[in-house]
């Protein structure tokens, strides 16, 4: 079912790259409507180039605000105060925040404290405390390999190398014994839910797999098995760590 919720995009520019443009809005795509897109920046800097040959083809408003004092960040300023007054008007349903900045800890909490979304977007240097603010921080260097001329896609990461990263481990593993029946079988939907809630950054495309499913699999730490949803053509992947007795 199509997701119709009504999104605000911050961007702020000075912290992000206009090579991840295409990948961001389809992301933001999988969790709503772009009702607002707006950027953030002094557009009179030439570092601002880049940004500027991409807003008109995908509708990006530009937010002037000059740097008024060396070494103060006037950009951030004005994207939380626009931010607060989107959130005044009740028309959205959640907020994707665009920055590797730290600065907008504060804000994501403050919106979320008000019963919305909040989508974090930034680079794998972002400070934990703003991705752990978020309800969902997607790291841009996965959106920057779908398309971009910088580098390659995310290369996969073996199985060894998987049952290695103790972390991943644990995670997959409290997530699918909590969501699981006696039997130690769990639907990977709730998985995936349960991992949202413990891990906000958590993304199977950090680890070179598109989908939870084939991250699970690629471990070989857990039983795999479809099974048919009533008299349908339909089938629902149920794992159980092999740990199980």
């Amino acid at each position: 079912m199509e997701n119709t919720d009504k999104l605000a995009v911050l961007i702020d520019a000075d912290n992000a790259q206009p090579s991840i443009v295409d990948g961001l809005l389809s992301e933001i795509a999988n969790y709503g409507t772009a009702s607002v897109k707006r950027i953030y920046g002094d557009w009179t800097s030439p570092s601002l180039k880049g940004w500027k040959e991409v807003l008109l083809e995908h509708s990006i408003q530009p937010m002037q605000q000059f740097a008024y004092t060396k070494g103060k960040n006037a950009t951030d300023s004005a994207m939380i105060i626009d931010a607060m007054d989107l959130l005044y008007t009740n028309n959205f349903n959640g907020f994707c925040i665009v920055s590797s900045d730290s600065d907008f800890t504060k804000l994501a909490s403050r919106i979320r404290e008000s019963g919305l979304l909040v989508y974090g977007f930034g680079e794998k240097k972002t400070p934990s405390p703003f991705v752990s603010a978020c309800d969902k921080f997607i790291y841009t260097e996965v959106l920057r390999a779908k398309s971009d001329e910088e580098g390659s896609a995310i290369a996969k990461k073996s199985s060894g190398e998987l049952r290695r990263d103790a972390k991943l481990v644990n995670l997959l593993r409290n997530a699918v014994n909590t969501s699981s029946d006696d039997s130690g079988w769990a639907q990977l939907g709730p998985v995936g839910s349960n991992i949202a809630k413990q891990s906000p950054d958590f993304d199977p495309r950090n680890y070179g797999y598109g989908k939870l499913g084939e991250l699970v699999t690629a471990t070989k730490l857990f039983d795999i098995e479809e099974r048919q949803v009533g008299g349908t053509h339909s089938k629902i992947l149920y794992v159980r760590d092999k740990r199980h007795k």
